[in-house]
């Protein structure tokens, strides 16, 4: 059977699927970034990219004019960099991660394009690049996190491709050819520890535990001790990584000193992993759902995958199979695998503070083990194979269908995006935006410039009338908009106090434009 499928594999109208494919998916990862930024973090990161972008700034962060020290800067350059060419924008903001979405997915098709080339009798099938990447390109984890301007898929990126690289690294040892061992080898290191620099750019210092701590996991889960090239190597590779992380770290604390460490590294690092000062709290058990929902629609094949594993953990007997790789606990990619998405899994079931995006750097690593049981699959028959390429391509299109002409519209009231819009038009471009009974993330980005703020950088919550008045007295504002739930708007459109006018409203809150009597 797998002589037949590695034929078939080689035939023309095979190669031709697999570069439609791939065109397919940069195509849908490009499309339906358009919508409105959502949530608490979009509007934000979005907007202290637009301020860095507006200053000429691209080593401190700043939201409102205040300091915003919670995150490292590679998303905001990314952001800065799309502004430059495609101007400010909800799919300039977005276009970095999909960038780094489709990086992830290319991570793992050289991860299975290696696997075959370097001799490794463990690993003998035909294609196992394009079907980790048919599988990585069509799961709900990447599609969804790559169409966000978020930092989980800029972290995860890095993470693929210096493990990625680390794991071809691996396969080096066992070739004969000592010349291009070393060669192929060293290129390797060093991409490994440029990748880990990136990943500390990304998101901190997450970006050096994760791969470090995965490549010693794995080694012991392997029962073998590193070889002397990589022990060697962490002595010049984690001055590389220092190097390549050097170049936001060390500008940003000669621009903001000891205000800076405490910031970004006790409060945003240690004090958000040991306690609930941020308001994330979740069960311990929380990832071990999220992280299988991430690989749907292919979530029974990654479940297949580790019921084989169990099997054979508790046989302690090798499976004899076809597709040997796929089934075997002494298989190196799959002991990678389980390494890596071990690691993670832990750290941040740990943690007192948890968001599901949290994790999205071991997807990957259920993904691969997904994609040996959805190869396993497909090589039964060429009706199993179809069956399987055209779901992954419904997925993906459909998703990116989904994301540009329908979610918007489900999204109505989870922006005042709109609300704005209809200000604007009216002719209020200029008006201060108050919150009154509310604060709104979205208008960080929306309002961007007009927000009033409290003394440490938050919009500055409102309770009446009188408030409102008093604020805009404060700010010498004759007139401004207000942004207030609807079941309060009429204590300004009934007050004697304003004259108030209801512009607009999105089901939940209404913006009212205000002047004073």
């Amino acid at each position: 059977m797998s002589e037949i499928t590695k034929t078939e594999d080689q035939k023309p109208k095979a190669e031709l699927f697999w570069l439609l494919f791939a065109l397919i998916v940069v195509a849908a990862y490009l499309t339906g970034l358009t919508i409105p930024l959502v949530g608490p973090d979009e509007p934000r990161y979005a907007e202290v990219a637009r301020e860095m972008f507006a200053r000429g700034d691209w080593v401190t962060p700043r939201l409102g004019g205040f300091d915003w020290f919670e995150k490292p800067a590679l998303l905001y350059w990314l952001q800065i960099f799309s502004y430059h060419l495609f101007g400010v924008s909800e799919f300039a903001a977005r276009f970095g991660s999909a960038l780094f979405g489709l990086g992830t997915i290319a991570s793992l098709w050289v991860l299975g394009k290696k696997t075959e080339k370097i001799e490794n009798p463990e690993f003998k099938v035909q294609n196992l690049g394009n079907w980790l990447a048919l599988v990585a390109a069509s799961s709900f984890g990447l599609i969804v996190f790559s169409r966000g301007a978020s930092f989980d898929i800029i972290l995860t990126f890095p993470v693929t491709a210096a493990l990625v690289s680390f794991f071809v690294f691996d396969l080096t040892q066992r070739r004969k050819d000592a010349k291009a061992q070393s060669f192929t080898g060293i290129s390797a290191l060093v991409s490994f520890y440029f990748f880990v620099g990136v990943a500390v750019l990304a998101k901190g210092l997450v970006g050096i535990v994760f791969p470090y701590a995965i490549v010693a996991f794995y080694y012991l889960l392997s029962r073998r001790f590193p070889p002397k090239a990589f022990i060697f190597s962490l002595f010049w590779g984690t001055i590389l990584s220092s190097a390549v992380a050097c170049a936001w770290y060390l500008p940003m604390y000669r621009a903001n000193g000891w205000k800076f460490i405490d910031e970004f590294f006790v409060q945003h690092h240690f004090q958000r992993y040991t306690s609930n000062k941020y308001q994330h709290p979740q069960p311990f058990y929380f990832f071990f759902w999220v992280l299988p929902l991430m690989t749907l629609p292919w979530l029974p094949f990654f479940f297949a995958t580790l019921w084989n594993l169990i099997k054979n953990l508790i046989s302690r007997k090798d499976a004899k199979t076809q597709n040997q790789e796929i089934t075997t606990q002494n298989s190196r990619l799959t002991t990678f695998a389980l390494a890596w998405l071990l690691v993670p899994l832990a750290f941040f079931s740990l943690s007192g503070s948890k968001l599901p995006g949290y994790i999205l750097p071991a997807v990957p690593a259920a993904l691969i083990l997904a994609a040996l049981s959805v190869r396993r699959f497909a090589a039964k028959s060429n009706a199993r194979a179809t069956f399987v390429k055209t779901l992954a391509v419904l997925v993906i299109v459909g998703a990116a269908l989904l994301a540009q002409f329908f979610i918007g519209d489900f999204l109505h009231e989870e922006t005042v995006k709109h609300l704005i819009d209809t200000a604007h038009a009216k002719g209020y471009r200029t008006e201060k935006v108050l919150t009154l009974h509310t604060i709104s993330h979205s208008a960080e980005f929306y309002g961007s410039g007009r927000l009033v703020r409290d003394s440490d950088g938050k919009q500055k919550r409102l309770y009446g009338v009188s408030q409102v008045i008093e604020e805009m007295r404060r700010e010498n504002a004759a007139q401004a908009l207000v942004i207030v739930p609807i079941v309060y708007q009429n204590q300004l459109l009934a007050s004697p106090l304003v004259d108030a006018e209801l512009l607009d409203d999105n089901g939940e809150l209404a913006i009212v434009f205000v002047k004073i009597r």
